[in-house]
């Protein structure tokens, strides 16, 4: 289907586009020629009838206001966020103890702290893919419920290789709600607001982190969570990862039951009478007790509903069927890498690779490395001390690293109220570069002092900055592409980092014995290289979402 479209003085017919603001096809017959002002957003018919206004995407958001409904959706949005930290982050505080009862090397750890990353890396695109062609809602409820299932499943495995398993299947649940939650908030936010409600949105990964730091600090070196179920001795760490499962699971359960679907999605999907409903709640929550009534809208909605699986269902055999589901799903990354997004997208590999490797690779490894620094020294000091899986040495549990690995997590604050403060006015390029500069000179310090003090310190210089690069990194990504390749895109980043996390630990449990050095310092190699790449990315503070 094709129409007659006035630019100025030329006129071509050309295909309906996503994002043309036309009236629908009601109007498609041969009584008169359809105009489309696109400044204007009019539609006018030659036969008499006068315009008719639509709303573009960000003038309905405008038109439904701030308020009420934004906050209680940072506040949703914002505990699947912690929690999907809250998973990641618990399998390095079990680490100081779950080593003896699963009899773990060091390389073994590192397996399993790549594990989870392994199932973020197969989960993020696959993820992002559907969301982009199901709806950002429905994925967030299966992805969070994967997680918490699966996470809390892992608690009573009494095998590594199953413990192994079940934390991979659980890391796939994560990798789908992480770069979802993201695409799924922005497209709710008024574009002067956007990138502080993100930095804020991003803010409750360190909530989640002071969580995760806090339950371990509580649970892992009591005594009383001691108790056998026959095969099974339940040590206190399986309780702490059956604690560290609920807040995913009540974060599906959120979404289920109060949040709405993407109204950005929606009018992509040319579900208008959706869009507009969800708008309407937008409108109602925010000027609740003010008496306002919601105006009659319209709405301007792709004209090329998403059909395609439905399409893929009824033609051709399973074989081809499943050729064509996974030619449609590399799309996605052709677009990214062609055209006007083909430079950006590589400097966002180059920046996701690094800041992963470096931030997953370290943090991941920070409470096994603060024991070793229990007799003094910094993290490399101690390498030729036998191993802890030789010697047998955790329990009694040492509480100092639980509660250095609580201070740490609590040093994120500074880094998220400067990025909230800053974020509008500084921009995110500016912020990314920065932070990633200032984390790779801390941990290359890091390596150089000698003293635990010295180097928990630095380790809070560390965390408090890179929160900056995530923040930062958060709000740039979901600006730099398009609706119908936002999630897909940062499901794909998010797997390119998840391969980065797994080499970090791989490598960290590798050498941690051996050449400590080696890890450390290539991790502040790599974050001093995103850092002097970031400023050839494009500005996108306070643009609109296309």
């Amino acid at each position: 289907m094709s129409r007659h479209v006035r630019t100025g003085d030329t006129e071509a017919r050309e295909p309906l586009l996503t994002g043309d603001c036309l009236v629908p096809d009601e109007l498609d017959s041969d009584e008169g020629e359809v105009i489309f002002d696109r400044r204007a957003s009019n539609v006018i018919r030659d036969s008499g009838v006068g315009p008719q206004r639509r709303l573009t995407y960000e003038e309905a958001v405008e038109q439904a206001g701030f308020g009420l409904f934004h906050w209680l959706l940072l506040v949703v949005c914002g505990w699947a966020n912690a929690s999907d930290a809250v998973e990641i982050l618990c399998v390095s505080f079990l680490l100081p103890t779950a080593r003896c009862d699963l009899l773990l090397s060091s390389s073994d750890m590192g397996l399993l702290t790549a594990s989870i990353f392994l199932g973020m890396m197969v989960g993020g695109y696959m993820w992002g893919y559907m969301a982009d062609q199901k709806g950002r809602r429905r994925v967030l409820v299966v992805s969070l419920t994967v997680n918490g299932v699966f996470g809390g499943l892992a608690s009573v495995a009494p095998w590594f290789w199953l413990f192994l398993l079940l934390r991979f299947i659980s890391g796939i649940g994560v990798g789908g709600s992480i770069p979802v939650i993201f695409s799924y908030f922005s497209e709710f936010m008024p574009r002067l607001r956007r990138g502080a409600m993100i930095s804020a949105l991003a803010t409750f990964w360190m909530a989640g982190n002071i969580l995760a730091a806090g339950l371990a600090w509580l649970v892992i070196p009591r005594t009383w969570a001691h108790f056998s179920l026959g095969w099974l001795d339940f040590q206190s760490w399986r309780l702490f990862v059956v604690l560290c499962s609920v807040p995913s699971l009540t974060s599906a359960l959120l979404f289920r039951l109060l949040m709405p679907e993407s109204p950005k999605f929606l009018m992509e999907a040319a579900r208008e009478k959706e869009a507009i409903h969800v708008f309407r709640v937008m409108f109602e929550l925010n000027t609740w007790g003010k008496g306002k009534d919601f105006p009659e809208i319209r709405l301007c909605v792709s004209s090329q509903k998403r059909n395609d699986v439905q399409e893929t269902r009824t033609r051709g055999s399973r074989r081809g069927r499943l050729v064509r589901i996974l030619k449609k799903a590399v799309v996605p990354i052709k677009q990214m890498f062609k055209g006007p997004l083909k430079s950006r997208s590589f400097i966002l590999l180059i920046i996701f690779y690094c800041i992963s490797f470096g931030y997953y690779g370290l943090w991941m490894w920070f409470p096994e490395l603060f024991e070793r620094m229990e007799e003094g020294g910094s993290p490399c000091a101690n390498v030729s001390l036998p191993s802890p899986l030789h010697n047998q040495s955790c329990y009694p549990v040492k509480t100092a690293v639980y509660m250095e690995g609580f201070i740490i997590a609590a040093s994120n604050l500074p880094g998220n109220i400067f990025t909230i403060l800053m974020m509008d006015s500084t921009g995110g390029k500016a912020l990314l570069s920065f932070s990633l500069l200032v984390s790779s000179l801390s941990i290359f310090l890091i390596y150089v002092v000698q003293t635990k003090v010295q180097s928990l310190i630095l380790s809070c210089v560390f965390s408090g900055v890179s929160v900056i690069t995530w923040n930062a990194l958060d709000v740039v990504g979901t600006e730099l592409y398009p609706t119908q390749l936002r999630s897909s895109s940062l499901g794909f980043f998010t797997g390119v980092g998840r391969v980065a996390a797994i080499m970090a630990n791989v490598v960290f449990g590798k050498l941690v014995d051996t050449n400590c050095a080696v890890p450390v310092l290539l991790v502040s190699a790599l974050l001093l290289t995103a850092g002097l790449v970031a400023p050839l990315l494009p500005q996108t503070r306070q643009t609109e979402l296309t």
